[in-house]
């Protein structure tokens, strides 16, 4: 048995971010790079996300450049998927509304959506306004390889 590489099409890119809801985003301030990992829903060209404010939204705030990495074990091997896209914030205003809403829409469908984006490691002061951001990562460009082995 050997192992094989080869490049994803963009269709089972595409695919990929559909079926995944966990990822590493990666974003980058005065030349220094800064990961996370994250949840996610994919839909359109837009992998919708939910935190609460820290130095990824300060970094991303600054510089909307970002890249988002998924990866997946396929049968004895792997697949990983890279997007390149950029950063925006979905307010709760006008604007942004629908957007926010339909991130919302699309992450709610997961149990358990909401926990990690919540929480902090300190406690945060009662706020008259909730602190949660709503963002998306607008797709640019995305490639993606998968390992497999072969008989």
């Amino acid at each position: 048995m050997s192992l094989g590489l080869r490049e994803y099409t963009q269709a089972e890119c595409y695919s990929a971010l559909e079926e995944a809801r966990f990822g590493h985003l990666a974003c980058c301030k005065d030349s220094q790079p800064y990961v996370v990992p994250i949840y996610f829903s994919y839909d359109n060209g837009v992998a919708y996300c939910f935190s609460m404010p820290g130095r990824k939204l300060e970094w991303m705030r600054e510089n909307d450049k970002v890249c988002l990495q998924v990866d997946q074990r396929v049968g004895g091997g792997w697949a990983s998927v890279i997007v390149e896209g950029r950063f925006e914030e979905f307010p709760d205003a006008d604007v942004g509304r629908s957007q926010r809403l339909h991130a919302w829409e699309l992450l709610q469908k997961h149990s358990d959506w909401w926990e990690v984006g919540s929480l902090k490691p300190k406690e945060l002061p009662v706020l008259a306004e909730s602190p949660h951001v709503f963002f998306g990562i607008f797709v640019h460009a995305l490639s993606g390889r998968v390992v497999f082995r072969s008989d």
